[in-house]
């Protein structure tokens, strides 16, 4: 199992600078939603089925009712902790030495994907929108050489800080490397 604190493959001296998740509106719009799927029987219950007594005694309509409501919230229970599997395991980590980004992909598939601070070419930061611009959410590209030659950081909080803190890493990366060449050539 990954887990955030104990890196696979960790390289020598290799710190965690700063741990991303998706903003915490994401999920309150997703909670938002799952509460308006489940009024929505409820609504239709109250409307259509209760005034019509006929229904609720029927020998098979009852059941029918019963069948097809317990089937509809056991599949929006699983769309619900599907969202929330997908927003708590897809994670950005930002170490001293390089840029890992783990995708959840359904729920047995994860892609996780790195990139070396070194390759870093590009660094940007977007926020559109209403919603995003109030809250400070949106998203951050990293440009790298790399076979996968960009990192999206989609949905994340203060995507502006995130560009600064991998801009900065970069620079100090790039002036250890050019130090460690002077070592090397002297």
């Amino acid at each position: 199992m990954f887990s955030v604190h104990n890196l696979p493959n960790k390289l020598k001296d290799e710190v965690i600078i700063k741990v991303i998740r998706k903003d915490l509106f994401i999920v309150v719009q997703k909670v938002l939603f799952f509460i308006l799927l489940i009024t929505l029987p409820i609504i239709f219950f109250y409307i259509f089925i209760l005034p019509n007594e006929t229904l609720m005694n029927g020998i098979a309509s009852y059941p029918l009712i019963v069948l097809g409501a317990s089937a509809y919230y056991l599949f929006i229970w699983v769309f619900f902790v599907f969202s929330f599997v997908d927003y708590y395991l897809d994670v950005w980590i930002i170490t001293s030495e390089r840029i890992i980004d783990i995708e959840q992909r359904g729920f047995f598939s994860r892609v996780v994907s790195e990139h070396n601070l070194s390759k870093v070419q590009d660094v940007t930061s977007e926020v559109h929108g209403f919603f995003p611009t109030i809250l400070q959410y949106g998203a951050c590209h990293v440009q790298t050489a790399g076979a996968v030659q960009r990192f999206d950081f989609n949905d994340v909080p203060h995507p502006e800080r995130i560009r600064n803190l991998i801009i900065g890493l970069v620079e100090k990366k790039k002036e250890k490397n050019m130090h460690n060449e002077k070592l090397s050539n002297e």
